[in-house]
């Protein structure tokens, strides 16, 4: 089997050049993220991911994690592996220092994050939860909550989980049926909790649950929701662990994929109650959650970007060294690797330049979330945190729904060998399939892109977006004398205008028709998505061109770049108009037909 290779070179161009690390390192408390500390980072990043987290890939998704009388084992390897992570720090990196992190931005440890997950998901999984659980203790907990728990949080002596779903409720919270009673200081948890990852493990010390559960006299619905922190051991006042909580692992998922990441079904409060603590005001749960969730969002996107990159490398591998036919044409001579065929050519192309663009969105999102952490314009920070909720659904939807399809091409380079577990392509593809369903379906993103992000606010957010990509017209014209740049400008122009007319189209419709508007949503999201990749592939093959004419180092990079920016702009751009023609006039043939004509 292949070993993974963290594509440094394009990590590098992304957060550098594209998307100007130099803008992110000036902000307050950003400032030790200088250019070549991230390079250092990353280059240690790339080697403990090959290293340690690679090997573990393959025999996890064997093994599995297994469950014992309440005792989740995680695969082999996995421990030492948690702990050697934790003992580097590499959970930490974009951590408040004050609970033992190392403070540094979001566009850095968004492609740490790619690594981890490109090279394991199932065990990248554990600290990106932890890390969810960081993020809502400290948006929203006590002092003393803080106190207690962040510093072994942010270490990662304890991991974190986030316990929303219930058997009945599935993705509607308002079915939530937990219940918290009060009692002195604390609550007394029961209830079950389903799909809860890395619910419980052997790799931490302790396990801190985040629940959604209601109390006595909380209304109906999701504005009954409070939310609790209930740990796998109690802890004392001196923070030192005390007797085991009443919360255990009943059973854990048998699943298409992730094997060596265990699903658990958790049941609270089956003797006297587990005991929880409320965090912040009773029946704020769903909103004091949502820190957490939106923060996992963007994360699961970066893993459709990681397992995508992962299918690439493994199919540009095999193809070269799999030797099957002469080239296009020939009737005689030697036979020649795969990759000389023209047709695998264009799906290791498409591959190749959704993955690159995938990877510009995900670290342009982190880049407006740096922003509007740091930024210390209260007006700059407000703008850049509606530009980050704008684009954590299409981070979310559409990065996942294309690490599919990647995948997917991967097998498919493989051909029949594609199809046998041991050549390991169709581990990336079983392992795609969660992305798209964790932390809500791509129609759950959808309906949130089109509803709260677009047409609550009429679009505002979603038109200055546009605006700016239209700003980048100025630009592509100054150079409409090089071929490839006035094809790009072309496309990017085309594509831009459909967004612009399906924005518009959407915030007509939803206020008096939200059943049309909602036949478009997925293709709106997957608009988005298109359309904003183009918008970083022109702009990274501007990039590109002047790196070319200034003769600078790296020359096969620069001119790859601007090859597959070309590739997006003429195979993969052109389906805005399709998406668009699916929404504004699509939503008819949607809902025409009855449920009884199904």
């Amino acid at each position: 089997m292949s070993t993974y290779s963290a594509p440094i070179d394009d990590m590098q161009f992304v957060v550098k050049e594209l998307i100007g690390l130099e803008q992110i390192s000036s902000l307050p408390g950003c400032e030790e993220a200088t250019p070549d500390l991230v390079d250092a980072l990353l280059e240690e990043a790339g080697k403990f991911a090959t290293g340690v987290l690679d090997p573990l890939n393959w025999p996890g998704d064997q093994h599995g994690a297994t469950l014992s009388d309440g005792v989740v084992t995680a695969a082999p390897g996995f421990p030492k592996a948690y702990g050697q992570f934790c003992e580097a720090g590499w959970g930490a990196l974009a951590n408040d220092p004050e609970f033992g992190g190392q403070g540094l931005p979001h566009v850095v440890s968004a492609l740490t994050s790619e690594m981890w997950n490109a090279a394991c998901m199932s065990f990248a999984l554990c600290p990106m939860l932890t890390s969810g659980a960081v993020h809502a203790i400290k948006r929203h907990g006590s002092h003393e909550q803080q106190a207690m728990y962040l510093p072994k949080l942010v270490s990662g002596k304890w991991a974190g989980t986030m316990n929303l779903t219930e058997p009945q409720a599935g993705s509607d919270l308002s079915a939530v049926r937990t219940r918290a009673v009060p009692q002195g200081d604390h609550y007394l948890i029961h209830g079950t909790k389903i799909f809860i990852t890395w619910g419980e493990h052997n790799m931490a010390e302790n396990i801190v649950h985040l629940v959604l559960a209601r109390t006595p006299d909380a209304p109906e619905g999701v504005k009954g929701i409070s939310l609790f922190i209930v740990p796998k051991f109690l802890v004392n006042a001196d923070g030192s662990l005390g007797e085991r909580n009443d919360v255990k692992c009943v059973s854990i998922e048998h699943k298409l994929g992730i094997h060596g990441s265990p699903t658990c079904v958790m049941a609270y409060g089956d003797a006297d109650g587990a005991i929880g603590y409320l965090v912040g005001e009773e029946n704020r749960g769903l909103h004091q959650m949502f820190t957490m969730m939106n923060f996992a969002r963007l994360e699961v996107g970066i893993e459709g970007v990681a397992i995508a990159d992962r299918a690439y490398q493994r199919a540009v591998e095999f193809s070269k060294q799999r030797v099957q036919g002469r080239e296009a044409g020939a009737k005689k001579g030697d036979r020649v690797t795969i990759i000389q065929h023209p047709d695998v050519k264009r799906m290791l192309m498409s591959m190749k330049a959704h993955t690159e663009a995938m990877r510009a969105i995900a670290v342009q999102a982190s880049a407006y979330l740096d922003v509007a952490l740091h930024h210390p314009d209260a007006a700059e920070r407000a703008r850049n945190q509606n530009l980050f909720d704008l684009l954590t659904p299409v981070v979310k939807g559409w990065c996942t729904e294309q690490s599919i399809q990647i995948a997917s091409l991967g097998v498919q380079i493989h051909g029949g060998m594609g199809f046998v577990e041991e050549t390991g392509a169709a581990q990336y593809l079983r392992d795609a399939r969660i992305t798209t369903l964790y932390e809500g379906t791509t129609g759950i993103q959808a309906n949130d892109l089109m509803g709260r992000k677009i047409a609550y606010e009429r679009g505002a957010t979603a038109r200055a977006l546009i605006d700016e990509m239209r700003s980048l017209d100025s630009e592509l014209a100054k150079v409409a004398g090089h071929s490839v740049l006035a094809t790009i400008r072309r496309s990017f122009g085309d594509a831009v205008a459909s967004l612009s007319t399906s924005v518009d189209w959407m915030v007509d419709t939803y206020p008096h028709n939200i059943k049309a508007a909602s036949a478009g949503a997925v293709p709106l999201l997957n608009l988005f998505g298109v359309v904003s990749g183009g918008w970083l592939m022109a702009r990274a093959a501007l990039i590109a061109k002047q790196c070319i004419d200034d003769n600078v180092k790296n020359y096969d990079f620069y001119s790859a770049k601007l090859a597959t920016a070309r590739f997006y702009c003429e195979h993969i751009l052109p389906l805005a108009q399709v998406y668009k023609a699916q929404i504004v006039s699509g939503a008819d043939s949607v809902l025409t037909l009855e449920e009884m004509q199904f």
